[in-house]
């Protein structure tokens, strides 16, 4: 089974999550979907012009890790475009935080936080230090996404 994958660092929410052809009722039409985190790939390399190396890094990922993205992003949207097919925006591993926060604070919206006690997690590994400082330590109320601050 492989691992999940890390979370990424998004800036901003998409503004729309589907883009269809003009014309042609959605029931007729087939759909691909592009994750958030390759729209936010497009964005940095395509619309801000950023080399991969820093849009890798405002991203919290490797350099080949954002390489792989942006061309799986490419590859869907040029099939939505040529084929005429609808394009929806949602899921990936993501975390929305300010462009000007470098350590990516927050909660990842697609893998659950390690367990609240510190103790032991899925497949029997402990949070380890650097979790346990993101998530909390043991004995400190720990929120997760979704709940009410």
């Amino acid at each position: 089974m492989p691992r999940p994958p890390c979370c990424r660092r998004i800036a901003q929410s998409p503004a729309a999550t589907l883009f269809k052809p003009a014309g042609v009722p959605m029931r007729l039409l087939d759909e691909v979907v592009l994750g958030v985190d390759e729209l936010e790939a497009l964005r940095l390399a395509d619309l801000e012009g950023l080399y991969q190396e820093e849009a890798a890094a405002r991203m919290g990922i490797s350099r080949s890790t954002f390489s792989r993205v942006v061309e799986q992003a490419h590859q869907v949207v040029a099939g939505a475009l040529v084929h005429g097919l609808a394009l929806r925006i949602e899921g990936g591993p993501v975390r929305l935080v300010r462009e000007d926060d470098a350590r990516g604070e927050g909660e990842c919206a697609t893998r659950p936080p390690c367990h609240p006690d510190g103790g032991m997690g899925r497949r029997g590994r402990g949070c380890g230090r650097r979790n346990r400082a993101r998530h909390g330590s043991p004995g400190q109320d720990v929120t997760t996404k979704g709940e009410a601050q």
